[in-house]
């Protein structure tokens, strides 16, 4: 009989309970526009603030003696999935207590999808909740955004713990990039890039005429490519001034993060060479130019009207965002179903988009088009390069072993959803909505819908997939594994 292999789980609930700390404290942040708009109201938020801090608290202080406190690969993986689920749970409160959503499931299913930056929503009527729950549900996205083991890593050395593995477990893309030998700090100049993003958006809304309530939260749904709006049509009722600039900061939160830090240092040339980036940009050009073109035509759309349409819901859904301010399935047919492919295209690695991303694209079309030279040239080794460097073939292995596994998960997904009794349609938007963190899909869950029909167990099913889908599959299937547990 195997034996089971020894996991340091004090170190596991140690983490566990900073970070409920951590997102107890956040609740509090409602607090002043709960106060402003709505009076004294403040039992929900302050409750469970107070039941999350207390939890993490004893947990942490249970286990911060341990002398072990380092976190190998199987405790990194681990900490990541128990994370996102566990900050989910204690997320659900503030809705459940004030009696907003009182059901579990459809709690759950709204705080997962803001803490994976899906963006998918079950709420019929969005303006009529307090202010301060909207805030909380905004503050989801820009929590889960950059990633709650991303802003923990930045203060373990406090702890005198080594976060290599939560980083790497947790950050998306084929690989994290290192912007400093010591990864504490490469975590604090990602959140330091993160938060200077959000400020000048905030900024930037508010010198449009939005409000500095719905400018921070369009903001952190922006730069976290969540998508969660304050209002019942999203983005569709602002101003086109708005629109743009939130066009703007998508692109730019779709970006590799490193990127921008090469960009703040005077490093442009490592912008504008590199690969991924490129490749991102003009597909968002190209694909917006088409869609522009026949909604003109096909709808008889005016033309800046139709451009920024088309640029908003082409960089929304590259991005994983979400936002709407069109429902691209009244588009003649090209223009969707250009849509639907960019569901698989997704984010830069790095960013806080979802999706497979840009460039295990671009790495799986550069190796099937020299697949054919080497058929030619058997003999000759022929490797693929990527910004001047070879790739090497075990990358390429695993991105071709990603790419598979989100393909059958996908088949799967849709396959459940249609036994559950949605169409067609719904069950392909539904699972590629959420497995993509991308909020809205096709049919039933398009983008003037919502998720608030899709059954019970459906619900459940789909926020397995938001979770698969932030964590890039690996880390979450990983666990479910016998041999995970195995020594």
């Amino acid at each position: 009989m195997a034996k089971l292999v020894e996991l340091n789980y004090k170190v596991v609930a140690m983490v566990i309970g900073l970070l409920l700390i951590i997102e107890g404290f956040a609740m509090f942040l409602g607090l002043p526009f709960q106060w402003y708009y709505h009076g004294f109201e403040l039992e929900a938020l302050t409750i469970s603030g107070i039941i999350t801090i207390v939890v993490g608290a004893i947990l942490f202080l249970v286990t911060r003696k341990t002398r072990n406190k380092n976190i190998g690969k199987r405790e990194g993986y681990l900490i990541v999935t128990l994370s996102w689920v566990v900050a989910s749970v204690f997320g659900s409160l503030p809705f459940m207590i004030s009696g907003w959503i009182p059901n579990f499931t459809d709690a759950f299913f709204e705080t997962i999808s803001g803490f994976t930056t899906t963006g998918a929503s079950i709420l019929n009527d969005i303006e009529s909740l307090p202010k301060g729950l909207l805030f909380w549900r905004s503050m989801t996205h820009w929590i889960g955004g950059m990633g709650i083991i991303v802003l923990t890593v930045a203060i373990f050395p406090v702890l005198g713990i080594g976060g290599m593995q939560l980083f790497a477990a947790e950050m998306p893309g084929p690989t994290p990039d290192k912007l400093h030998p010591r990864i504490t700090e490469t975590a604090k100049r990602l959140w330091y890039i993160y938060i200077l993003l959000t400020a000048l958006e905030v900024i930037f809304l508010m010198i449009g005429g939005m409000d500095f309530f719905e400018s921070i939260c369009h903001s952190f749904a922006t730069v976290a490519t969540g998508g969660f709006s304050t209002r019942n049509s999203s983005v569709a009722e602002f101003s086109p001034y708005i629109q743009y600039v939130i066009v703007v900061f998508m692109f730019l939160a779709g970006t590799n993060f490193s990127l921008h830090y090469f960009a703040l240092t005077g490093q442009l040339k490592k912008v504008f060479k590199n690969e991924e980036y490129k490749a991102y940009f003009y597909t968002f050009i190209v694909i917006s130019v088409i869609i522009t073109i026949a909604v003109v035509f096909a709808n008889n759309e005016h033309v800046e009207k139709a451009f920024r349409d088309a640029i908003f819901t082409v960089i929304s859904i590259l991005t994983t965002t979400g936002f709407v301010t069109a429902n691209y399935l009244d588009w003649p047919g090209i223009a969707w179903m250009l849509i639907v492919v960019l569901m698989f295209i997704g984010g830069s690695a790095g960013s806080t988009g979802g999706g497979i991303k840009v460039i295990r694209q671009l790495l799986l079309f550069k190796n099937s088009r020299l697949e054919l030279k080497r058929h030619l040239h058997p003999q000759a080794v022929i490797p693929v390069k990527y910004n001047g460097k070879s790739v090497p073939r075990e990358v390429i292995f695993k991105i071709m072993a990603f790419f598979l596994f989100y393909i059958i998960i996908f088949a799967f997904g849709t396959i459940i959803m249609s036994f559950l009794g949605l169409d067609f349609e719904t069950s392909i938007g539904s699972t590629a909505a959420t497995l993509g963190n991308i909020g809205p899909g096709i049919g039933n869950v398009g983008p003037v819908d919502n998720f608030s029909t899709i059954p019970t167990i459906g619900k459940w099913v789909l926020s397995f997939f938001m979770l698969l889908g932030r964590l890039e599959l690996f880390t979450v299937l990983l666990i479910l594994t016998p041999a995970f547990w195995r020594k």
